[in-house]
């Protein structure tokens, strides 16, 4: 797990718990105004407790004796404190310790084991770490529609576009998604703005944060930030983050402003995430051989040689979709 997600999580439980207790320490206050019998037998059961806890270790004859009257005694002051309760109106455990997961308890385990909770809270900071928080409850795979590609074939292309997305949705939804653990696939979207490239990453990057993968969405012009901030700030946590993150997408590529800096961090990281086998999806509006105009040949290598290379075109997307609304 990414340096810092476990302390965060430590730290939400122990908020759960503490807001918890204060709601049952407001509950009881209000009792005791209205009812103050009933709290007097949740004092008794709370000593007789402690009575059974302090018999169970002492040495005594008649030590298995005492242990069944005290628990029986328990057992009739609660039966009693209930019936109180719910003949004023209340639910019967008004007066217990509340747990939004009553699995786990509040603690995210179960023995050793990781709660479904835990699993779900890991998700949500995820997809708050992400950064595509909103922009993927429009773009995703429910909302894609094959039918913005062109059936015509254009100029020397060998499928026409409609043909080329479908054999693309067909590798990602029946290979790239379902085998994400066992392969080191790294995507290369490539071709004219307007296209589809950035949609298509969003709705890779939804249905692998629902499965609880960690994925981490940046412009180039926002990764540039980033890698500024980790080389002049140390950011660990920023730098643990991008390196081993799930799946790290990079969109638009070639529109951050391109310095020695630039390239060479650049480089770093995905340098480290390739022999982290950590995987990436970048996007491009540039073509290959624009890319290896605009980037060091060390870059271009590892971009061609380390990543599986898509096309996509057909006529603009966003100005379909405008002409559709008029």
């Amino acid at each position: 797990m990414i340096k810092g997600y476990q302390s965060q999580l430590i730290d939400i439980y122990e908020k759960i718990r503490d807001q918890e207790i204060a709601a049952l320490k407001i509950r009881r206050e209000e009792i005791n105004q209205k009812y103050p019998e009933i709290i007097n037998i949740d004092n008794k059961i709370g000593k007789l407790c402690i009575k059974l806890s302090l018999n169970s270790i002492r040495n005594s004859n008649n030590r298995e004796e005492e242990f069944k009257k005290i628990k029986d005694a328990i057992t009739d002051l609660r039966a009693k404190k209930y019936e109180l309760l719910v003949s004023k109106g209340y639910n019967p455990e008004y007066l217990n310790l509340q747990y939004r997961c009553p699995r786990c308890k509040d603690t995210g385990y179960i023995g050793i084991n990781k709660c479904n909770c835990f699993k779900q809270k890991l998700v949500q900071l995820y997809y708050k770490n992400s950064g595509l928080t909103d922009t993927i409850k429009e773009e995703n795979f429910k909302n894609f529609n094959i039918n913005y590609y062109d059936s015509d074939r254009m100029g020397d292309e060998k499928f026409s576009p409609r043909k080329n997305m479908e054999i693309l949705l067909d590798k990602i939804l029946n290979d790239y998604l379902p085998n994400f653990k066992n392969h080191n696939d790294n995507l290369l979207f490539y071709g004219t703005s307007g296209t589809g490239k950035t949609f298509l990453s969003n709705c890779i990057a939804k249905e692998l944060l629902d499965r609880g993968h960690l994925v981490v969405y940046r412009t180039s012009d926002e990764l540039i930030k980033d890698l500024r901030e980790i080389r002049f700030e140390n950011n660990e946590f920023l730098e643990d983050l991008l390196i081993n993150c799930d799946l790290l997408i990079i969109d638009d590529l070639g529109a951050e402003q391109i310095t020695d800096f630039t390239v060479t961090e650049f480089f770093t990281l995905i340098n480290k995430k390739i022999l982290k086998k950590k995987k990436m999806l970048i996007s491009t509006n540039l073509s290959l051989q624009t890319l290896t105009k605009h980037y060091a040949e060390r870059i271009t290598s590892r971009l061609f040689g380390n990543f599986k290379l898509f096309k996509f075109y057909t006529q603009d997307i966003r100005v379909k979709k405008n002409l559709a609304k008029k």
